[in-house]
């Protein structure tokens, strides 16, 4: 599956992981060494992230039912934790440059396909 910016015409991610159980979403990237450029994993339904136990950074998008982005976090270092976002349905990890290369801001939409 991919992620598309529909807003931006370009291509958020070219590989992509759905966490959608409990224990997926829970344990999410940890314990992996690298997100590979061009990857990601959706977690949903979620509104909120930990970086407990990882072993780098990574970008974050959240975004509603429909796919619109609501927050943005570059660069969210491990051992760190997200702030809630109260209308987030998912949270889209991301390697680290992902949303500057692909210039998604608040308020574009998201596509995953």
């Amino acid at each position: 599956m991919k992620i598309y910016n529909v807003t931006k015409n370009t291509v958020v991610a070219q590989h992509t992981e759905l966490a959608r159980s409990f224990i997926k979403r829970f344990f999410g990237l940890m314990g992996r060494k690298i997100l590979p450029e061009g990857h990601a994993m959706v977690i949903t339904p979620c509104n909120s992230i930990h970086m407990l136990f990882m072993r780098f950074p990574i970008d974050a998008v959240f975004i509603d039912k429909n796919g619109v982005v609501l927050h943005l976090v570059e660069n969210i270092k491990p051992w760190r934790v997200s702030r809630i976002i109260g209308d987030a349905r998912s949270v889209i990890e991301l390697p680290v440059g992902s949303i500057r290369k692909s210039s998604s801001q608040i308020g574009d939409t998201l596509e995953i396909v």
